[in-house]
């Protein structure tokens, strides 16, 4: 199924946006139209599937597998020269 992105506000925002622009409303009418402006912004959000879902899922639970892994590593190059430079504590 594709999907239409939309990376631009719409036309209608942007007018609306203009008009109360210059209208110069009071500070609780800008924040009306704040709110009508998120509303409208937020009909355009396309929810994921369950299956782009569990993909992204998957997707971030191997990256931050992996990015442990990464920094354990580290940690222990790290711990191993540490000892060698400095020698053994006791």
């Amino acid at each position: 199924m594709a999907r239409k992105v939309i990376d631009e506000p719409s036309e209608e925002v942007v007018e609306s946006a203009k008009k109360e622009r210059a209208a110069r409303r009071n500070p609780f009418a800008r924040i009306v139209l704040f709110i009508k402006q998120v509303f409208q912004e937020l009909k355009k959000v396309v929810t994921p599937t369950r299956k782009e879902l569990l993909s992204y899922t998957a997707v971030v639970l191997v990256f931050v597998i992996i990015m442990m892994a990464l920094v354990s590593g580290l940690d222990a190059v790290f711990a191993w020269l540490a000892v060698m430079v400095f020698g053994n504590p006791t």
